[in-house]
């Protein structure tokens, strides 16, 4: 699936005609050039603070209009969508001209749904530059924003041109930020079973690229499969929204995770040993926590969880069992419910 040289890994997402590469390394940017095409205008969306990685020669004579969203997920809403539309009319961009997303997961999301939806579609390079941008956000074409109903409830399937992961935009990475990526990480732990910390830097996000990009190629638009990707994140998602945000994506997802493996041995599914093994991974391994906070009263939690994407045959998680890690429906909900109001830290 990948090919390498000794600075650099590039993965393929395979989709037919339209596969692309995923770029990993230190000094990956410089593929960059490769993947902008004939595009006349380009229109590199980041945030203030995002390392400038973007250098202008390589962008030529192009025209480039820079736009600048808010940090959080409070901006990430239609709005910020409408206004990066804006942005790319008032730039004179058509279907031919490309944007570039540099910054984290909420970047690429938003500035990908932008590009899927203005002139209904152009195309996107995604230049992720946190670790959960490199081995999740900006990988497989997710796109989206959130209402104050819940997370990512808005959005569009919408594979980027092509991925730059840049290592060296980690060097400065806040300790949150790396422990937000470390939640995916924990995460692909359990889909695969292969000890990504014993890695080094590169090869850890590009392993988890090819897990990813694999799933992604068997079911582009989680019909089935690829919903194992969410492992962690039914009951993260809904912490994430009644906190207000106050708790990062890869810090809930870690929560998550083992609140899942809770319930999976709740449903008889699994073990106390395999629980255990959740736990050494996500606190040990990744250094996250695994107590679930009391930001809310159960029952909001059981109606966000309720709403979630996945959600179609009833309350739906993905859980661990003797067949793997895999989407249940159906699960009974007054057993989620006893399981969360015995496991909330007060």
């Amino acid at each position: 699936m990948g090919e390498s040289t000794p600075a650099l890994t590039t993965v393929t997402v395979d989709l037919g005609d339209r596969s692309y590469p995923v770029h990993v390394g230190h000094g990956a940017i410089s593929r960059l050039e490769g993947l902008i095409g004939e595009a006349r205008t380009v229109a590199v969306v980041s945030q203030d603070g995002i390392p400038n990685l973007v250098n202008p020669a390589v962008l030529g004579d192009r025209r480039v209009e820079r736009l600048t969203i808010g940090r959080g997920e409070v901006a990430k809403t239609l709005s910020t969508v409408g206004d990066l539309c804006s942005g790319f009319a008032a730039a004179g961009m058509n279907r031919a001209d490309v944007v570039i997303a540099v910054g984290g997961g909420m970047v690429t999301d938003v500035a990908g749904f932008a590009a899927s939806a203005f002139h209904r579609g152009i195309d996107v390079v995604h230049v992720p530059t946190t670790l959960l941008g490199m081995v999740d956000a900006a990988i497989g074409g997710k796109t989206g924003v959130n209402l104050p109903e819940g997370k990512n409830l808005v959005g569009a399937f919408w594979q980027p041109r092509g991925v730059i992961c840049d290592v060296d935009a980690l060097a400065t990475l806040p300790d949150r930020e790396v422990r937000c990526g470390n939640g995916e990480m924990a995460k692909y732990h359990f889909l695969t079973g292969d000890d990504l910390a014993a890695l080094d830097e590169v090869t850890r996000i590009a392993r988890c690229v090819e897990i990813k990009a694999e799933v992604v190629a068997s079911d582009e638009r989680e019909g089935g499969r690829r919903a194992i990707l969410n492992y962690g994140h039914t009951l993260a998602h809904a912490l994430e929204t009644a906190s207000a945000h106050d708790l990062a994506h890869g810090e809930a997802v870690g929560i998550g995770l083992v609140f899942a493996a809770e319930l999976a041995r709740a449903l008889g599914r699994i073990d106390a040993e395999r629980v255990d093994a959740h736990r050494e991974v996500v606190e040990g391994l990744y250094g996250l926590g695994a107590d679930i906070p009391d930001v809310a009263p159960v029952s909001e939690l059981m109606a966000l969880m309720g709403r979630d994407k996945k959600a179609i045959g009833g309350l739906t998680f993905v859980l661990d069992g003797p067949n793997g890690v895999e989407p249940v429906a159906g699960v009974d909900p007054v057993t989620v419910a006893d399981l969360l109001g015995s496991l909330v830290r007060r």
